[in-house]
């Protein structure tokens, strides 16, 4: 019996090389497909292990095919001796690749193709056998101009009319056997030109191998040392080497129905006032938001803090702080293994959070990933911030139902007093007015903008990073710095500002995503519409992304039909979500295996005050993912999907790179997320947009003295601002309110001995070719104003 086909796929850090990959199984069923990065092994490694594969599959990438650290390897592939040929088929990158090296000119297009559908028209012949119509998505905004080259042979195109004219989107080698395509058919949106075309090249390189009595090598562990396991494989960190430690917790829940429970005066019970205490809020406030969170914390709630650079993970429990060291472990291993030997059974199965991790996890977390950060000039803030939770209220709007847990052992009198408590509170009256010292003088916030010319010429900068063929999509953001006196009623009160703040923004800009999160030193207000990712408790073990890309606000006129037709109706809404969802795809599927699914292509969805196109993407773990990980797989997806996709752009670490250059500084806790790993195995985690945090040194310094323990050689806490404005810019395009915000002329000079707050917000866009500098700016602001809303006006609860 014939030996399996095995294929080599030689990926130039693309952000769709795992949807390749999947599709080659899903064209060649029983194949093996090892992946390897084109400058992983030089060439003199490469080249020798072709006999045994095959077959050779170079996929797309940033750059150009005539730069060598955008190819790498994939350059000595069209050029080995006879005795070595392999088929290749190339897509993308690798089309140019292969005309580059054979003659061909690399030309910039017209009109850039990202994320957009053509016509492919082909003579039916060699990849297009049986082939019938061809819809295929292109990213791309190089491509090659054929003349003379008797070599080459042209297969098929694309009619871009006056854009671009005729467009080369297949060919074939006439001597050696490679093929190639310049669309992507692996795209979830390509129609037609996709598994037909891969089983066609499967055909044709069978024949050219039998025509040449070419026999495969056996496949040796020298050759797997090299290039790694065949796909789907799991990461050395990631595999449970043994399944002695669960679970180790008992659930034990109190359920009890109390129509109208407000979560806010919840929150206050639970003494989230007190500024000097750490608290967690995951909130749905607001549609299609149903479950609301609050982490009853003790004194000795663990808190998990980590920062990039660092070589241990900071536990502090009360006044004792320990380190554990990660060892041969990176952080999302370490959680891993924290989250398993607390792994509890028991629970609600209707209830999503039995108890577990809430925190945030930072941008830079996930940059770190994909390519290091530099080491800071400064002390930096935690990267991974989170809270172990063993008591928790979770609140569900849908049923008014409340449940009381506890993970801890004979903790049944706790449940028993808090549902008295939660009960005499929902029958007292509120007091609805708001306490202010009879001298008490409210200030305004001074907000500072980025600067708007900085800001569009980075704009400009992105989209010729966009036409040079290096990104399809970079999401460019800037920080907003507000310096905001603390809330007079609070100080007088002796009780948290930001908790007032908070409320003010969860009536202004309520959101299915909203947070408090006060993890000292720092503290974040959430209002984000955003769920990121969510993965189901065992045994099924289902992932879920939900990415945003386009919103229109509801207003007189503005219907499901009229929405629909701005959002799925729009080219450049529609293009952008696409970007994201083949992205999402491809880190999903590097994780899980080929079982990926878009169960939703650009939806229109309604929520409280806008409507918004939303994709859906599902994955489930293959059995051999599931058997070496035990289903612990939520951090390994966490890991391989951050830092979201819809906040950086495609190719997602190309895009990470130029972005880092273009902001020229760390974003920091905007743009990360914000969640929960549950002790079931659970877990769901939300953008951090919308939103803004501060960072309370005072409050640091004097838990590191209290604490009295000092980490191993390592600094702590800040992360280095984005450069901003000194003096707010003139703001000619903003709204009224906003303009009245940074108005300074006729505001008398705050005084010194005010208490303030420094707030960080950070907005932005994604950008395309089609992309308007200016209105992205306005697309900026607006994004920034629904989180300004809070700052307006003291709060009145």
């Amino acid at each position: 019996m014939a030996d399996a086909p095995r294929f080599l796929l030689i990926d130039s850090y693309d952000s769709f090389t795992f949807n390749l990959a999947a599709l080659c199984k899903k064209a060649i069923p029983s194949c093996y497909v090892h992946i390897v990065k084109n400058d992983a092994l030089p060439a003199a490694s490469i080249v020798p292990l072709l006999p045994h594969f095959d077959a050779v599959i170079v996929g797309p990438g940033p750059g150009s095919p005539i730069n060598h650290e955008d190819i790498g390897v994939v350059r000595d592939v069209w050029h080995v001796p006879d005795e070595l040929l392999v088929p290749v088929f190339g897509v993308c990158l690798g089309l140019q690749s292969l005309g580059v090296e054979h003659g061909a000119r690399i030309k910039r297009l017209n009109v850039v193709k990202h994320g957009q559908v053509s016509h492919i028209h082909h003579g039916g012949s060699e990849l297009f056998e049986g082939v019938g119509d061809v819809y295929a998505v292109r990213y791309h905004s190089l491509h090659i101009e054929l003349s003379d080259q008797q070599d080459l042979e042209p297969l098929a195109w694309a009619d871009d009319s006056e854009e671009n004219g005729m467009v080369l989107m297949a060919l074939k080698h006439r001597r050696k056997p490679f093929w190639a395509v310049q669309y992507h058919p692996e795209s979830v949106c390509t129609s037609g030109g996709g598994e037909d075309v891969l089983r066609n090249f499967w055909r044709l390189a069978s024949r050219w191998s039998t025509n040449r009595s070419r026999a495969k090598l056996p496949w040796t562990a020298r050759a797997e040392n090299l290039v790694g396991p065949s796909w789907p494989s799991v990461r050395a960190e990631a595999v449970i080497k043994n399944d002695s430690d669960r679970p180790s917790f008992v659930v034990t829940t109190h359920a009890v129905r109390i129509p109208g429970l407000d979560v806010t005066r919840v929150c206050e019970l639970q003494g989230v006032e007190d500024d000097d205490t750490d608290f967690a809020l995951l909130d749905s406030a607001a549609a299609p938001g149903r479950f609301s969170i609050i982490g009853c914390l003790m004194p000795t709630s663990p808190r998990i803090t980590y920062t990039i650079g660092d070589a241990f993970v900071r536990i502090r429990q009360g006044q004792d702080v320990a380190f554990a060291e990660l060892g041969s472990l990176d952080i999302w291993a370490w959680l891993t293994a924290f989250m398993r030997r607390r792994r509890a059974c028991g629970g609600n199965p209707d209830v999503p959070f039995w108890g577990g991790l809430i925190g945030y996890l930072s941008y830079e977390l996930g940059v770190q990933t994909l390519t290091p950060i530099a080491p800071s000039s400064g002390p930096r803030h935690p990267d991974v911030n989170l809270v172990f939770v063993e008591r928790s209220i979770v609140l569900d709007s849908a049923t008014e139902e409340v449940y009381l847990q506890s993970i801890l052992p004979s903790d049944d009198d706790w449940l028993q007093r808090m549902a008295d408590r939660l009960r005499t509170l929902a029958q007292s009256p509120r007091d609805e007015s708001p306490y202010l010292a009879s001298n008490a003088i409210v200030q305004e916030p001074v907000v500072t903008l980025p600067d708007r010319a900085q800001y569009i010429s980075k704009i400009a900068a992105a989209k010729e990073w966009l036409f040079s063929g290096d990104s399809y999509e970079l999401c460019v953001t800037a920080p907003t710095r507000i310096r905001a006196p603390k809330a007079p009623s609070a100080v007088a009160r002796g009780t948290s500002s930001s908790w007032e703040l908070y409320k003010t923004l969860r009536s202004r800009n309520s959101a299915p995503h909203s947070a408090y999160l006060r993890l000292h030193p720092s503290t974040l207000l959430s209002s984000s519409p955003e769920r990121f990712l969510s993965y189901s408790r065992g045994p099924e073990n289902l992932c879920q992304l939900r990415p945003i890309k386009g919103t229109v606000r509801k207003a007189a006129g503005i219907t499901r039909a009229v929405a629909e037709e701005l959002l799925a109706g729009s080219k450049k809404e529609v293009a952008e979500n696409l970007m994201i969802v083949d992205l999402i795809r491809h880190d999903l599927h590097s994780v899980v295996g080929e079982d990926v699914h878009v169960r939703q292509f650009c939806g229109v969805e309604e929520y409280e005050t806008v409507w918004q196109l939303v994709s859906v993407i599902e994955g489930k773990p293959a059995p051999a993912v599931k058997t070496k990980t035990h289903s612990d797989l939520g951090w390994e997806v966490l890991r391989a999907s951050l830092p979201p996709g819809s906040m950086t752009g495609a190719p997602k670490k190309r895009s990470v790179e130029i972005l880092r250059e273009l902001e020229g500084g760390e974003r920091g806790i905007y743009s990360g997320v914000l969640g929960y790993a549950d002790v079931g195995g659970g877990g769901d985690w939300a953008v951090i947009i919308r939103s803004c945090f501060k960072h309370d040194e005072r409050r640091s310094a004097a838990h590191e003295e209290s604490a009295g323990s000092s980490p191993p050689d390592s600094g702590t806490t800040t992360e280095s601002p984005a450069s901003t404005s000194e003096v707010p810019p003139t703001l000619d395009r903003l709204s009224e309110r906003l303009s009245a915000l940074n108005d300074t002329s006729s505001r008398r000079s705050l005084p010194a001995d005010e208490l303030y707050d420094e707030w960080t917000l950070g907005a932005g866009g994604a950008i395309t070719a089609l992309s308007d500098p200016v209105a992205e700016w306005d697309e900026m602001v607006t994004k920034v104003e629904s989180v300004l809303r809070a700052f307006n006006a003291p709060s009145s609860h």
